[in-house]
């Protein structure tokens, strides 16, 4: 058993790549570690900066208010909107004045039977009915584009606001209080790096000992070394020709809030393992 073991580690020692190559057995593999969410936020709409909640390197939760423009004319028109969209006193009206026209044709409609009213009064009242009929669906229609109007103006206020889409902090701000920013310009940067992401190419020949859910070794080359265990999370179904290599992303817990972009080395249990058996 000892004798299979160095001529394991003989055979990865042999292989170890040059740094920035890739390996094509089962030895560490250099890469850098990534955030494993990296997101920057920009307005739709143009306006100027009225607040900035937080500053660089501040811890943020999902749903947390980042950044605000001044939207006090938009609020302003905003309860005006929500009035009108509450308003129902034309439907009110219109329904009343159908009842009336209801009771008017059958006032008419049995004067009509009995001689007292001619045809006439008759189909002016039938009219009526129609017309009072015509003004509720009218009136019901314009209280509803009333609420439309409400809910999209209620949208667009919203959209003044910038909210945190991830757990993080705060990487970068892009603006100051008081500043005018143009739609989708740079705003605010929020980073996850907890966990962190490594991605790494692996030789063809051993991508196929890779899966889904496999272990991989993150060891950490700066200060502090340290050497943690990850998962895969990601193996790509298409690979680099050029290199005959496959994207590979490995997810390692970082609780210790090591920065992203540190170099690492990755190895995969499961291809050391598929070594061992080979020598068998």
């Amino acid at each position: 058993m000892e004798v299979r073991y160095f001529l394991c580690l003989l055979i990865i020692s042999l292989a170890l790549p040059a740094a920035g190559q890739t390996a094509d057995t089962g030895a560490a593999v250099p890469a850098i570690t990534a955030p494993s969410a990296d997101v920057t936020l920009s307005f739709i709409q143009p306006g100027r900066i009225d607040t900035i909640n937080f500053k660089e390197g501040d811890v943020v939760k999902i749903g947390d208010s980042l950044v605000q423009q001044y939207d006090a004319v938009q609020k302003a028109q905003l309860a005006q909107l929500e009035a009108e969209s509450q308003n129902t006193t034309q439907i009110q009206a219109s329904e009343a004045k159908l009842a009336q026209s209801k009771v008017d044709l059958e006032r008419k409609s049995q004067a009509a039977e009995k001689g007292a009213a001619p045809p006439t009064e008759v189909e002016y009242a039938r009219l009526n009915l129609t017309i009072a009929e015509l003004a509720l669906r009218l009136a019901t229609f314009q209280h509803d584009q009333a609420v439309r109007k409400f809910q999209e103006a209620k949208l667009q206020l919203d959209n003044m606001r910038l909210t945190c889409p991830i757990d993080g902090k705060i990487e970068e701000l892009f603006i100051e209080a008081g500043e005018s920013v143009n739609a989708l310009d740079k705003v605010i940067r929020v980073v996850r790096i907890d966990p962190l992401w490594v991605d790494v190419r692996v030789p063809l020949s051993q991508a196929t000992n890779i899966n889904n859910g496999n272990p991989a070794v993150v060891e950490f080359t700066g200060t502090p070394k340290a050497s943690f265990e990850g998962i895969v999370i990601f193996k790509a179904a298409v690979a680099d020709g050029a290199s005959e290599t496959l994207k590979v992303r490995i997810q390692v817990s970082n609780r210790t809030a090591r920065q992203a972009g540190e170099h690492v080395k990755v190895s995969f249990p499961s291809i050391v393992k598929k070594i061992e058996e080979n020598i068998k």
